[in-house]
């Protein structure tokens, strides 16, 4: 129960990790012109983003253009394209994986350890997605705060944090956070079921006697099949099930003995030894 709630905790927290990470790759809002020294005009402010360059003027209007050659543009900005578009595709496999392995799901079910591996490999799918992520998010950070403090760049050409930095760097954590959850899950797990595998039962109480109102009492005992030998009369008869019933209270002693004679070791009923 507690590697289910582990799991959709996992789940949810990678895809709320993608959806950030989407808005985050689409709004234009990563660097936003900073209105310090001569430049306290806040009539216009510049946006730049991943895929378009904006201007929003004290009137309302708010203009964006896209930006037109993919190939005339910074390598590094190039780079966070194809990085931020791979994490996305990241997280949607890592989203389908995890619902095909998740435990409250009936997709590959009675296939044993295979569906907390697939739920783990959805997990291991979500903290690659969030890393991926992290990297243009910090590279870019580290560009803005680097060109900011350089005194040779006019103060017009400054620019300052923008809101989708911070989103995806609180994105690119909660994704990693999301699929740790779900490895640790799918970990435990496995540890869960191998100690339910080699666990001992218990063993089922063997009945035998005649109560003092004539109740009727029953011994079941199977034999070890491993422990038999072919043919012979003791293997024939400890496959077969004693029963002893009396029908009132003046059985005779030596029946009630013969139905409680100790057979050799074996399985009872339950299948444990």
């Amino acid at each position: 129960m507690a590697s289910a709630a582990l799991e959709l905790m996992g789940f949810f927290l990678g895809l709320l990790g993608m959806l950030g990470t989407l808005v985050a790759t689409v709004l234009p809002y990563w660097q936003i012109s900073a209105h310090i020294g001569s430049n306290i005009v806040t009539a216009v402010a510049n946006m730049r983003g991943l895929w378009m360059e904006c201007v929003y003027q004290s009137t309302g209007a708010f203009q964006c253009e896209t930006y037109n050659s993919m190939l005339a543009l910074p390598s590094d900005l190039q780079a966070s394209r194809a990085l931020m578009v791979i994490s996305l595709v990241l997280s949607i496999l890592a989203i389908a994986m995890s619902v095909l392995g998740m435990q409250c799901t009936l997709c590959l079910d009675g296939s044993g350890a295979v569906k907390s591996r697939v739920a783990g490999a959805g997990g291991g799918l979500f903290v690659a997605a969030g890393f991926l992520a992290l990297i243009p998010v910090a590279w870019t950070t580290h560009e803005v705060v680097q060109t900011f403090y350089r005194p040779n760049v006019p103060a017009s050409m400054k620019f300052e944090l923008g809101e989708c930095l911070y989103v995806g760097l609180a994105s690119a954590l909660i994704t990693m956070l999301g699929g740790g959850m779900l490895c640790v899950s799918c970990c435990d797990e496995q540890d869960g079921g191998r100690g339910r595998r080699h666990g001992a039962g218990y063993p089922y109480p063997v009945g035998g006697g005649i109560s003092s109102a004539g109740v009727r009492t029953t011994s079941q005992t199977y034999r070890n099949p491993t422990l038999q030998v072919g043919g012979t009369s003791t293997g024939g008869r400890g496959q077969t099930l004693i029963r002893s019933a009396s029908g009132s209270s003046g059985t005779s002693t030596h029946g009630v003995q013969g139905a409680k004679k100790p057979a050799a070791a074996g399985y009872d009923i339950t299948g444990y030894v």
